[in-house]
């Protein structure tokens, strides 16, 4: 069989946007150089994270905090843990992304060896008993296929009460006053804010789709919610109705939590000034904010920087 020629459109996109894209991302990266110094950042925090002083015990009324972790993240839940120990003592309940395996366990417990790990097999079993797929489809399928929307049902199905949920790719650098009076007499959803739309389609959508306007610049890396309160159903419902505006995209766990949270207009939103996403060149370096969350080229300053702080205090 006569094999069929890439179309206008293909070769478009390999000849002049891929390598765009591909260029872009490394001029936002500082450049070959600075790549290679941020991966051997990255590759040193690694290696620092397994000689991490265990956390202290913490009180028997801490509260618990959820974290999605594997074998490619487990360093920067680490370290996360690390940084806000110091401003606010906690149980973690970290969830397995699928990668768990024994190494990376027993280099948690060595670190938290208080830490309750969910493994990957029994949250199946429990999403398949409370979330079954042929009632659940959109939302299971999703699941299996964008890790992050894990967030959402690996952390909150079964569970009952408010629950906090943090992305592992951030650093306390100060005391976390919005986060650490939540814990303490939480009453509303609590969410981070970005520094745009990230939901894989125009926020106006998902305004027809909800009924109402949604919250802008929602980010799901500082996440608070009544889990008991979650509709499932609902959530199936809207599930597919994103499914039904276009492909599934990468940030429709973002959008699915806006169209959640648009029924709570008396959520809360961390300020700009205090929690950022995406720290700048200048806040990277010399940081004034009490939480970073590194995404994007701003991992230079996370892999470069700013976690060597943190192992000094280990």
């Amino acid at each position: 069989m006569k094999p069929s020629l890439p179309t206008p459109g293909r070769l478009l996109y390999l000849g002049y946007h891929l390598p765009t894209a591909w260029l872009g991302d490394l001029i936002r990266d500082g450049g070959p150089r600075q790549r290679r110094l941020t991966e051997a950042g990255r590759l040193a925090m690694i290696e620092a994270a397994r000689h991490l002083r265990p956390l202290p015990l913490p009180s028997a009324d801490a509260p618990r905090i959820h974290f999605l972790t594997g074998a490619r993240y487990w360093h920067q839940t680490a370290f996360l843990l690390v940084s806000l120990t110091p401003h606010l003592s906690c149980r973690p309940v970290i969830h397995d992304d699928g990668t768990l395996d024994g190494p990376t366990i027993d280099a948690l417990f060595k670190f938290c060896p208080f830490a309750d790990i969910r493994r990957h097999a029994a949250t199946e079993a429990c999403l398949e008993q409370l979330l079954p797929a042929l009632r659940f489809p959109c939302l299971r399928a999703r699941r299996n296929e964008w890790v992050l929307f894990r967030k959402l049902l690996d952390v909150h199905v079964g569970e009952s009460g408010w629950n906090l949920f943090l992305d592992s790719d951030q650093l306390c650098l100060g005391h976390p006053r919005l986060i650490a009076d939540w814990l303490r007499s939480p009453s509303a959803p609590l969410h981070m804010t970005d520094v745009g739309d990230a939901y894989g389609c125009p926020p106006e959508i998902l305004d027809g789709i909800a009924g109402r306007p949604v919250p802008r610049r929602l980010n799901t890396g500082i996440l608070g919610l009544h889990s008991a309160d979650i509709d499932w159903s609902r959530l199936e419902w809207l599930c597919g109705r994103l499914d039904a505006i276009g492909r599934p995209h990468y940030y429709h766990e973002q959008a699915l939590t806006a169209l959640l949270l648009a029924d709570h207009p008396e959520r809360l939103a961390t300020p700009l000034s205090d929690y950022v996403v995406l720290p700048s060149a200048a806040e990277g370096r010399t940081p004034r904010a009490v939480w970073h969350h590194y995404v994007a080229q701003s991992k230079r300053w996370y892999y470069q920087l700013r976690w060597r702080e943190f192992a000094t205090k280990s």
